[in-house]
């Protein structure tokens, strides 16, 4: 009896020894599968971040194809020390949040916007006006941005085929030089620059809060069946410069105004005073910009003999509007804010 006893313990000891070793043998595959498990979905992790790793250097490396007027320019990355060459172009590249990326930037023609101040000021200023080439290459450019074409003169930074033999690329803003561009022109010139510095999602933002800020003016102002006529006097005494079919002539006629001059196939023009006249605006938008300052501009237009029976000067109606705001730049709705709140106040009491 003893030893079946004994037996019996020492069948059960074993029985529970075998259970135990079965025991840590399934803990040990279940580690082992935990183990694999794991280092299969790290793997994927790693290789989901290798794709997108790929995925994004092909984008930055990717060739990128603008029309720019009557050329094609390639550009197999982003541009890292691009140079802007007039203020309304300058605020676009800041409004992008392009200032790392510039090297220099040049004639600004009034104050720089107040929320781009801080950017501004964290790029190189080159020259007061066009800075010659040889001030220009000391910057070590790869991208030349200009607003106007008189910035490619000679005696200037020199032609864009120039540049191009320096190994620089060089971008003609298009909607400053067509004529009768409107805001979608400038979008299309907003679009081109965020392609090319591989920006396009900021462009797209960008594009969007000025369509919104303009729909919204545009939507206050309502339906205006009598447009009011408009005059822009930017300088000159004894023949006027005025706009034509400039960007601001689309911007006047948003805001609810006919340009006086709009029949000119020009963007800028000379007239005479006598045309004023005869044409009589009801309002005259003032440029603000230069040495000669807004005040001075007034005076001399309301001691003019000659214009004593016009409209605008026997009301003293002028709106003044800072010419980057004229121009076709990220400025869109406050032009368009500025000119119709002058044109119709009663809209937006």
């Amino acid at each position: 009896m003893t030893r079946i006893l004994k037996n019996i313990v020492i069948g059960k000891g074993e029985e529970k020894m075998k259970l135990k070793i079965d025991k840590i043998r399934m803990g040990l595959m279940v580690c082992m599968l935990l183990f694999i498990s794991g280092c299969n979905q790290q793997t994927e992790v790693i290789g989901e971040q290798e794709n997108t790793d790929t995925a994004q250097e092909e984008t930055e490396n990717e060739v990128i194809e603008i029309n720019n007027l009557d050329r094609k320019i390639q550009f197999r990355e982003a541009p890292k020390r691009a140079v802007s060459l007039n203020q309304h172009i300058t605020e676009i590249m800041l409004a992008l949040g392009l200032e790392d990326s510039m090297a220099g930037t040049a004639y600004l023609d009034d104050e720089i916007l107040p929320e781009l101040k801080d950017e501004y000021e964290k790029v190189p200023i080159l020259a007061d006006e066009y800075p010659s080439q040889e001030v220009l290459l000391k910057a070590e450019p790869d991208f030349v941005y200009a607003g106007w074409e008189s910035a490619y003169k000679e005696e200037a930074v020199g032609s864009i085929e120039e540049l191009e033999s320096f190994g620089i690329k060089a971008y003609l803003h298009e909607s400053s030089n067509i004529v009768a561009p409107t805001m979608e022109d400038v979008f299309s010139d907003i679009s081109n620059i965020g392609k090319i510095f591989r920006v396009e999602d900021r462009a797209e933002e960008l594009i969007t809060a000025i369509k919104t800020d303009m729909n919204d003016i545009e939507t206050k102002l309502g339906n205006i069946e009598d447009p009011v006529n408009v005059f822009v006097y930017d300088s000159g005494e004894k023949e006027p410069f005025t706009s034509a079919q400039s960007f601001l002539n689309n911007i006047i006629t948003l805001a609810g105004g006919h340009n006086i001059f709009s029949d000119i196939e020009k963007g800028w023009a000379s007239v005479t005073w006598e045309e004023v006249v005869k044409r009589n605006p009801e309002v005259i938008v003032v440029m603000d910009y230069g040495n000669t300052t807004v005040e001075q501009k007034k005076t001399y237009l309301l001691a003019q003999p000659a214009l004593q029976d016009v409209s605008a000067i026997k009301n003293k109606r002028f709106v003044v509007l800072p010419l980057t705001a004229g121009a076709e730049g990220i400025r869109g709705s406050q032009a368009l804010n500025t000119l119709a709140t002058g044109f119709h106040p009663e809209k937006f009491e």
